[in-house]
This record gives C-alpha cells, structure tokens and sequence, in this order.
C-alpha cells in the first residue's frame, strides 16, 4: 500500500468513525482487500474501493447535516 492509499484510508476511518457514532452506519473495518473498506449501512455489509468510500461517508455525512 502506497503513503496516498494509507492516507486515504485513515480519512475513511475517521469520517466512518464519525458516521457510525451519529447512527448514520451501523459497522465498518478493512474489506478484505486492501484497495477495499466495509461500511455496514442499513444493515448490509457494502465492500467499496477506497475512492467510493471516501465519497460515500462524505456525502452521507453532509446529507445529514443538511437535514
């Protein structure tokens, strides 16, 4: 894993982090690949690329501060 994808998946961590203490998703961790991060969002486990998942917590974070 280069220094770019660690980073990226240290900012995935913290806004899953913050998304999953505001109940918006109810688990997350490592997929089992490494270009991969599992968001357990209304109840089913989602293995998303790093760049869908950086995307996907941002905007679910926005969408509920908008609300």
């Amino acid at each position: 894993m280069n220094s770019t994808q660690a980073a990226l998946r240290d900012q995935i961590r913290e806004l899953a982090e913050e998304a999953f203490h505001q109940k918006l998703i109810s688990g997350h961790g490592d997929g089992a690949d490494m270009n991969e991060y599992q968001i357990v969002y209304q109840g089913k486990p989602r293995h998303l690329p790093l760049e869908q998942a950086h995307f996907f917590l941002t905007d679910l974070l926005y969408r509920s501060r908008i609300d």
